[in-house]
């Protein structure tokens, strides 16, 4: 499995957030809105966003991806791929959006607040916030409940 060339990967100036799909059709409505909000979750971490690209994609697409590249075979709702260290947002998110609407639906809330939720994770990893400990996780948690917060206030 070949990773897709995205706009603005190479020698381009170019910076921000960026949504793609594979495999699947999903539309983001309201783009600009989300870009703002992570943008704003960006700013209240003093991180800069230099190219974070999200990609929604099936439920295989993504356990293929976790297979190949970090030798795990199982489902998950979300891989974050970090290309720089925490201070620049530089990096590769896919989101299975048939995990999050599963995951919605056993936390009894709505796709786009789940989805909001796994969005906002991936962009924590890449600000250097890890998940594999109980500490660590607790830590994620309380983030993703705070920057959930603000999306509603935009």
């Amino acid at each position: 499995m070949d990773f897709p060339q995205w706009p603005g990967e190479g020698a381009s100036s170019e910076s921000g957030i960026f949504f793609h799909t594979e495999d699947i059709a999903f539309s983001l409505s309201a783009r600009d809105d989300w870009k703002d909000w992570l943008f704003s979750v960006a700013a209240a971490e003093q991180q800069t966003i230099q190219e974070v690209h999200y990609i929604f994609c099936s439920d295989e697409y993504l356990r293929q991806i976790n297979v190949e590249y970090l030798s795990h075979d199982y489902y998950t709702d979300i891989i974050t791929f970090p290309y720089a260290d925490p201070g620049t947002l530089y990096g590769d998110l896919y989101i299975s959006v048939e995990r999050v609407a599963e995951n919605a639906a056993a936390h009894q809330v709505t796709q786009e607040q789940e989805l909001r939720r796994v969005m906002v994770h991936g962009l924590l990893h890449l600000a250097g916030y890890g998940d594999k400990t109980p500490d660590e996780q607790a830590a994620m948690r309380q983030k993703e409940d705070e920057y959930l917060q603000i999306f509603t206030g935009l």
